[in-house]
């Protein structure tokens, strides 16, 4: 099996399109939306991304398992970000279930590479 640079696996280029879409939407926003829950959104969903690089950067599995989680749980706290931001008008509708369904499916994406790191680090 070839090796996959970072930058081409799927769950990252997927966490780099959420968080560039999350920059879009906030940068759209008032000055206040933005300064509260905007700078928060970011980061979380910016984080998602940066605990995924940092995974790819270390080779013990409990060290990228531990990357990993940290990843799954910026997501959690962007899921929040997206409901919260619906639910005050910030985010349409449509725009919301699209961006939780990609969310959904990173979920995925991140809760298998957890499985793998786990059943690598018992070989």
């Amino acid at each position: 099996m070839p090796f996959e640079k970072l930058e081409e696996k799927r769950m990252y280029v997927r966490a780099e399109e959420i968080a560039d879409s999350v920059w879009e939407l906030v940068g759209s926003w008032s000055r206040f939306a933005q300064n509260t829950i905007g700078d928060q959104f970011v980061t979380a969903a910016d984080s998602i991304g940066a605990n995924i690089s940092e995974a790819g950067g270390r080779y013990h599995p409990n060290d990228v398992k531990k990357f990993l989680y940290y990843a799954r749980g910026s997501l959690r706290e962007t899921v929040y970000w997206v409901r919260r931001a619906t639910k005050r008008g910030l985010l349409e509708a449509a725009r919301a279930v699209a961006m939780s369904g990609e969310l959904e499916q990173l979920s995925r994406e991140l809760n298998g590479a957890i499985a793998f790191q786990k059943r690598r680090g018992q070989s």
